[in-house]
């Protein structure tokens, strides 16, 4: 009987989690080869499923150590670039014979430089995989590829026999979706680990292709400017009742705009049914549609009837109009964001905004303006770097917009350094307070001070943020250093690390005091120090509770998920406070009066703690509270 040949599929995730990141690239793949019959025959398919800290040195082993494959295939991302390069170096000296293949975002219509950097690398995907990808691997099994049938295979860059590289017409976008077989009810994704549970820290899907706009930062999937295509439902139901099996908490959907289309209504009516039926999914996480319709607005409600917790994203980007006319989003209904966000809290629900630093047209005066106005309804905001992408319009117009970029020290994207309003000196100037406004604020570190400080202390979220980035810095403290404002740019894995000391080093919970009684609290008018001081207490006494620390008074519940509760008391209603003033209403007398809360807190952060959605569940949340009665004399 002939041997199969094996085929590698690689895929690495951008964060050192302790459960793995679900490699849904390498799942579509391996499915796509598995539905052909002669493929299926002579393939043996493997996925490799690496996570952030896991290095060439693991990775080596792992691969090859058992069989070297004939054939490498590596999903790209600027965060693996590095490593892929060096994965292919290693293939191609094991098996000199065998073909190295890229694709990914990062890569795609890039081969000229991917095959400066590398005389290993044989061929680039440059789109949509799944129909590629066989194609490729049909040809080469019948001794076809590179030449003759090479040419013939649309979307693809690879290097010829003389070594002329030769690219392709684009490929057209796959209009019905039902061809790309899912690697989720064939099995071709493992989902289980050796217990039996779900093996991943969130499932992820899509329900859609595609994206009407055209960001000049975004390359969504290579399919901007495109019109969305669809799944068909019959199937996402299914792919859903696999994850409810599986007992899956939160599901994250891949789609550019959930809630634009009537059917995201639809997938929604379909996932609460299976919710009502099984438990499960609890949450879902997703990218927001830019413009919210009626649509968004009864998909956001129906969330809430059914307790489908979700964060719902406000995608700003800046509120600056220079900046928006540069990267094509100025006449978005989303800039009406106020309106945006009254509702949500109307409607009682949570959201949170992104904003990119280093934008085209930003400054450093309009960045932290608009930051602190959005703080002011928002104050969970995530802030990340511009970094430019491959295929972008800031890619394509870098000299116009004075771009000035740098690799990454751990991974191959290009960060901005400077542009026509943005000094390279400002840009490290504000690292520091990025680092803070992406783990203590992005992360809800803190929840309730905001506006207590702001309304007693007049300080911004952005000062009091900068205060403690530079108290960090001061700070000679060894629990310290994760926190300190890196040399250069703030990269994914420095990230990583300060969310992982604020929430975990009780040390660094600690120096948090002192910075509170050396550079807050003599800030806050006098009258209302014991109110700062007791917000502030509350805010660190519900931070997520460490498994290692809470063995005794543990209760499990029917789920098998694990709790501790605990009765805090203190002197005000410190939410009932805060909300009050974040929503501008005069104090309200009940609220200054001693309080007992019962607090619960879910176990198992450690398992989520690079994941700053699933993390906002294992924070302290107040099950019951009560007013203290003051102790009546005796006659």
């Amino acid at each position: 009987m002939k041997a199969r040949r094996n085929v590698a599929l690689v895929q690495q995730g951008v964060w050192a989690m302790p459960l793995e990141s679900m490699p849904l690239a390498a799942g579509y793949l391996k499915a796509a080869i598995e539905s052909h019959d002669m493929l299926r025959d002579e393939l043996q398919v493997t996925i490799f499923n690496f996570r952030g800290d896991d290095t060439i040195r693991t990775m080596v082993p792992a691969i090859f150590l058992s069989t070297v494959p004939d054939v490498l295939a590596v999903s790209v991302f600027g965060w693996n670039l590095r490593d892929a390069l060096m994965l292919a170096e290693t293939f191609k000296q094991l098996n000199p014979d065998g073909i190295a293949i890229f694709g990914g975002t990062h890569v795609a219509n890039q081969s000229s430089r991917i095959f400066r950097l590398s005389n290993d690398v044989d061929v680039v995907v440059n789109g949509e995989g799944e129909l590629a990808l066989p194609e490729l691997l049909t040809a080469w099994l019948a001794g076809r590829f590179p030449e003759p049938d090479g040419r013939t295979i649309d979307g693809i860059s690879f290097r010829e026999n003389d070594d002329t590289a030769v690219t392709t017409p684009n490929r057209t976008p796959i209009s019905d979706l039902g061809q790309v077989v899912s690697p989720f009810l064939t099995g071709a994704m493992s989902m289980s680990d050796g217990n039996g549970k779900f093996r991943y820290d969130v499932a992820i899907m899509e329900t859609n292709r595609g994206c009407p706009y055209h960001c000049a930062f975004c390359y969504w999937g290579g399919a901007i400017g495109q019109k969305i295509r669809r799944f068909p439902r019959e199937r996402l139901i299914a792919e859903v009742e696999v994850f409810a099996h599986y007992e899956v908490d939160t599901l994250v959907l891949c789609d550019a705009n959930f809630g634009m289309q009537a059917a995201d209504e639809e997938f929604l009516d379909d996932v609460i049914k299976i919710r009502q039926k099984t438990g499960y999914p609890r949450a879902i996480e997703a990218s927001w549609a830019k413009n919210k319709s009626s649509t968004f607005h009864r998909i956001v409600r129906k969330m809430r009837a059914a307790d489908l917790h979700s964060s719902f994203t406000i995608a700003l980007q800046t509120l600056d109009d220079s900046a928006l006319r540069a990267m094509n989003r100025r006449n978005m209904k989303l800039n009406d964001w106020k309106a945006l966000t009254d509702w949500l809290v109307t409607e009682g629900l949570e959201c949170y905004a992104e904003l990119v630093w280093g934008s085209p047209g930003e400054t450093v005066e309009s960045f932290l303006r608009g930051y602190d106005e959005l703080a002011l309804n928002i104050p969970r905001i995530a802030v990340y770097p511009l970094m430019i992408l491959p295929n972008t319009d800031y890619s394509a117009k870098r000299r116009e917009l004075g771009l000035i970029t740098s690799r990454g020290a751990s991974d191959d994207f290009e960060y901005v350094l400077a542009t026509n309003t943005m000094t390279l000196q400002e840009n490290l100037g504000m690292q520091g307070f990025l680092l803070m406004a992406r783990t203590a604020a992005e992360n809800s570190f803190f929840r309730h001070i905001w506006p207590v400080l702001h309304n007693y202390a007049g300080l911004s979220q952005s000062q009091v943020l900068t205060s403690l980035s530079n108290w960090f810095d001061r700070c000679t403290d060894p629990a310290a250093e994760p926190l300190k404002t890196p040399a250069a740019m703030v990269e994914p894995l420095i990230v990583n690390k300060a969310v992982r000391a604020l929430f975990l080093d009780r040390r660094v919970h600690d120096l948090l005091f002192e910075w509170w009684a050396a550079e807050i609290r003599p800030r806050v008018d006098g009258d209302h120090r014991m109110l700062a001081d007791e917000v502030f207490r509350f805010d660190m006494t519900t931070l997520p509770i460490r498994e290692a620390g809470a063995i005794e008074g543990t209760v499990t519940d029917e789920a098998g998920a694990r709790f501790v509760r605990r009765s805090e008391q203190f002197s005000v209603d410190v939410p009932a406070i805060a909300d009050g003033l974040r929503q501008g209403l005069p104090d309200a007398p009940e609220a200054y009066r001693p309080t007992l809360f019962r607090i619960v807190w879910r176990l198992g952060i450690e398992q989520h703690i690079d994941n700053h959605e699933e993390a906002l569940a294992y924070m302290g949340k107040i099950e019951e509270q009560c007013p203290v009665r003051s102790p009546t004399r005796s006659a």
